[in-house]
C-alpha cells in the first residue's frame, strides 16, 4: 500500500491518494478541483486512478471528484447516506457508484470500509483503510470533516450556509452519537482528516496534518465532555460566521461541478478599456499588495491582495454572476490567482491588465486612487474631536472577546458590501481591524462605492491596545 497526501494551503484542506502497488490501482479520498498533482503522483507510483470518493458534500471548495474522474476514466464513489432532501443530484450519472454503511471498496489489495458518520452533514462518511497485503485490522481511517485533530466538523453549516433550517441541534447530537461510536475503534488507528489549521469547517483544528484515536479520545476536547447535552452546547458555541461563498459550494456540489479540463488563461484586456468596466459596474480585483495599492490604484478597483486569505475573502467578497477582471503583477501571479479563484468556482474571468494598467492611466491626466493611513495618536484625537467614523471590520468573537473601541461601528468585512447604509458618507471614515490587513481590503471597498475620505487604520485594535489605549466590551464572547 502507498499513501500521498495532498495540502492546499489557500484551502487548509487535504486530500489523499491510497493505492496498491502490486496491482497499480489508486484512489483519490476528497480532490479539490486541480486534479494535476493527483494524476502526477499516481503516474510516478506506477499506478493508474481506478476510483475517486469523497466524504461528503463540501462547503469550502470545488470538488474536484467529477473532474478527476473525467481525466482518469475512474469510478465515482458517492454517499447514499442522509436525508433524501439533500442528496447527490449526479448520483444516478454512468460511472457512478452509491455507498452506504458497512460496504466495502477493494483497491488491489487495499480495502476500504466505509463508515456513515454524519454530524457535520447528513451524508458524511468515513473511510477505514486496511492494507490486507499485511494485516486484517485497519491501519488509518480518513475521516474527511467528521474527527479532525484536536476538533470536530461544525455541524450547522447545514443550517448557517445551505439554509436548511433547523438542522443545527439535531446534526451536533448526531455528530456526538458518530464519535461515541467510533470511539469504540482501537487507539492505533491513525486519524488522516480533511482539513488543518485555518478551516473554516472547525473552529479549533490544529496544524498537526494527522493524528491517531487514541491520542484524539485523550486530549481532543470532543471525547472529554461529559454528555450530549454538553456537546450540543459546546460544539455550536464559538464558531464562527461561515463565508457566503458556502452556500453557492454546496449547491455546486450537490448538483455537480462542471468539467472544466484545464483552466484556460484569460485575455489581457487593454488599459484604456478599465475605466468603461468600472463606469458599467464590472468588479476590478488588484491582487497586489496593500501597500503597493495603498500608493495608487486605478480608482474604482477593490484590493484583494495575493496572500494567504486571498481564496476567502475573494469567496466572501465577489459576485459569482459578474464577470471579473484582474490587476496582477507579473504572469506568473496570474496562473496563480486564475487557479486559486477556479478552486472556489469563480470561473468568469474576462481578462487581466498588468502594472503598466497604473502608468497608462496617469499617462492619461486621470489622478490615481490613493489610501491614507493613520497612527494610533492621530486616530485617537479625531474621535475625541468626533471628526471621524471608526468602522471595525473584524468577526463577531474578535469584537466581543477582545475587545473593541468605544465609539466604533461593527460590520464584519465579510457584509460590508450589504451594510454599506449603516456608514455614514457625510465624514472621513477610517477602517480598523487587528493589525490593518482586513481593514485594508475594506477600505479599498469603501473607495470603490464612492466613499471621498476613507483611511486604514494600519496599526488595528493590537497597536492600539500596544499602546496602552482603552477598549470596551472586553470579555464578553464566550466559546
Amino acid at each position: 500500500m502507498f499513501l500521498r497526501r495532498f495540502f492546499e494551503p489557500t484551502l487548509a484542506q487535504t486530500s489523499y491518494l491510497i493505492g496498491c502497488a502490486e496491482a497499480g490501482e489508486a484512489i483519490v479520498i476528497d480532490p479539490n478541483r486541480d486534479v494535476q498533482p493527483y494524476l502526477a503522483a499516481a503516474k510516478s507510483e506506477g499506478a493508474r486512478i481506478t476510483h475517486v470518493t469523497e466524504t461528503h458534500i463540501h462547503a469550502d471548495f470545488v470538488s474536484g471528484t467529477r473532474e478527476l474522474a473525467a481525466r482518469a476514466g475512474a469510478m465515482m464513489l458517492l454517499s447514499d447516506e442522509g436525508d433524501a432532501e439533500w442528496k447527490y443530484a449526479f448520483a444516478d450519472e454512468a460511472g457512478v457508484r452509491r455507498l452506504r454503511n458497512g460496504d466495502h471498496v477493494d483497491i488491489g489489495r487495499v480495502r476500504l470500509e466505509v463508515l456513515h458518520t454524519p454530524g457535520h452533514t447528513p451524508e458524511h462518511l468515513s473511510f477505514l483503510v486496511t492494507d490486507r497485503a499485511t494485516a486484517e485490522e485497519p491501519i488509518g481511517a480518513a475521516t474527511g470533516d467528521f474527527l479532525f485533530v484536536g476538533d470536530v466538523g461544525r455541524p450547522d453549516l447545514l443550517e448557517r450556509a445551505a439554509h436548511i433550517a433547523g438542522t443545527m441541534e439535531s446534526s451536533a447530537r448526531a455528530l456526538y452519537g458518530s464519535l461515541q461510536a467510533f470511539s469504540s475503534r482501537p487507539d492505533w488507528l491513525q486519524i488522516w482528516p480533511g482539513h488543518g489549521a485555518g478551516s473554516a469547517c472547525g473552529k479549533g483544528i490544529s496544524a498537526i496534518p494527522q493524528s491517531t484515536l487514541g491520542y484524539e479520545k485523550r486530549f481532543n476536547w470532543a471525547f472529554r465532555v461529559g454528555s450530549e447535552a454538553a456537546f450540543v452546547r459546546a460544539v455550536l458555541s464559538g464558531q464562527p460566521d461561515p463565508p457566503t461563498y458556502f452556500a453557492r459550494m454546496k449547491q455546486m456540489n450537490k448538483n455537480g461541478p462542471v468539467v472544466l479540463g484545464r483552466w484556460a488563461t484569460p485575455p489581457r484586456v487593454r488599459a484604456k478599456d478599465l475605466q468603461s468596466l468600472i463606469a458599467d459596474g464590472e468588479p476590478v480585483i488588484d491582487t497586489r499588495s496593500a501597500d503597493e495599492f495603498a500608493v495608487g490604484h486605478v480608482p474604482g478597483t477593490v484590493n484583494i491582495p495575493l496572500n494567504g486569505s486571498f481564496t476567502n475573502w475573494a469567496g466572501w467578497l465577489l459576485p459569482y454572476d459578474r464577470d471579473l477582471t484582474l490587476v496582477v503583477a507579473s504572469p506568473t501571479t496570474l496562473e496563480t490567482v486564475v487557479r486559486y479563484l477556479a478552486l472556489i468556482g469563480l470561473d468568469r474571468i474576462r481578462g487581466f491588465v498588468g502594472v503598466e494598467a497604473i502608468d497608462a492611466w496617469t499617462a492619461t491626466g486621470s489622478p490615481l486612487g490613493t489610501i491614507a493611513r493613520v497612527g494610533v495618536e492621530d486616530l485617537a484625537e479625531s474621535l475625541k474631536n468626533r471628526g471621524v467614523t471608526l468602522v471595525d471590520v473584524r468577526n463577531d468573537g474578535e469584537w466581543s472577546g477582545v475587545g473593541h473601541i468605544d465609539g466604533a461601528i461593527h460590520v464584519p468585512l465579510g457584509h460590508l458590501v450589504d451594510r454599506l447604509g449603516e456608514i455614514p458618507r457625510d465624514r472621513p471614515v477610517v477602517v480598523q481591524c487587528q493589525s490593518g490587513s482586513r481593514s485594508a481590503i475594506g477600505a479599498s471597498l469603501l473607495r470603490s462605492r464612492g466613499y471621498p475620505t476613507v483611511i486604514n487604520f494600519s496599526p488595528g485594535i493590537s497597536g492600539w491596545i500596544k499602546e496602552g489605549r482603552a477598549v470596551v466590551g472586553q470579555g464578553t464572547h464566550h466559546s
